[in-house]
């Protein structure tokens, strides 16, 4: 695999690399709906952000719904399958500004990540961490770099014994060392996670 070879250049990231990563980075269809979907998922285990998801399906009869029809579902139906208030609204706004500005599949994937991030923090309620989730596990690309994880975080400090820094110059490091793994950055955090069987969280700021 050409970003194993490319990351076990790192001597000390290298340690913890034994395998290929079973998991895939690849494009999904429906961005939009990827981004609801994680929103939805935000703080919540598995088995309980798939039951919401599936009620949310059923509120359009088990087909995926456009970016009008869930803008024009009420905050009180949104709230009924179990969405908290703040949730439920940054759902709408989603598919406000998807509809607003046109945003298609197909607009994404013809922009840089930066462009990317830069466009959709202007929704209210989703983040720069948010974006980047769906940079790595919707648009499916490959050298994406989440500062801001926690179990990367995490894992990094052990790795490369960071204890002593404090957050500014924590993240300054991170930022550094991540360069070294470009363009397979996305793997690196992957292996990151695996390290401490971590899925993917934003660390408190």
């Amino acid at each position: 695999m050409d970003y194993m070879l490319h990351l076990q250049k790192d001597k000390k990231l290298a340690a913890i690399i034994n395998k290929p990563l079973h998991e895939r980075i690849q494009p999904h269809k429906n961005i939009m709906l990827q981004l609801i979907g994680n929103i939805m998922s935000q703080q919540l285990n598995t088995k309980v952000a798939d039951i919401i998801y599936n009620r949310f399906l059923a509120l359009y009869n088990n087909k995926e719904p456009k970016a009008k029809q869930i803008a024009d579902t009420s905050i009180e139906t949104l709230r009924s399958i179990g969405l908290s208030n703040a949730k439920a609204n940054y759902l709408k706004n989603v598919a406000a500004f998807v509809e607003a500005n046109k945003i298609t599949d197909a607009k994404l994937h013809k922009m840089s990540n930066e462009e990317i991030i830069e466009l959709l923090t202007q929704i209210k309620g989703v983040g720069k961490w948010t974006v980047e989730m769906l940079l790595m596990f919707a648009l499916g690309r490959e050298d994406v770099f989440s500062v801001d994880d926690y179990g990367v975080q995490s894992a990094m400090i052990k790795i490369y014994k960071l204890h002593k820094l404090d957050k500014k110059q924590l993240r300054e490091r991170l930022i550094k060392i991540s360069n070294k793994w470009s363009p397979y950055r996305t793997y690196g955090c992957l292996y990151c996670w695996h390290l401490k069987d971590n899925a993917p969280v934003k660390a408190e700021k």
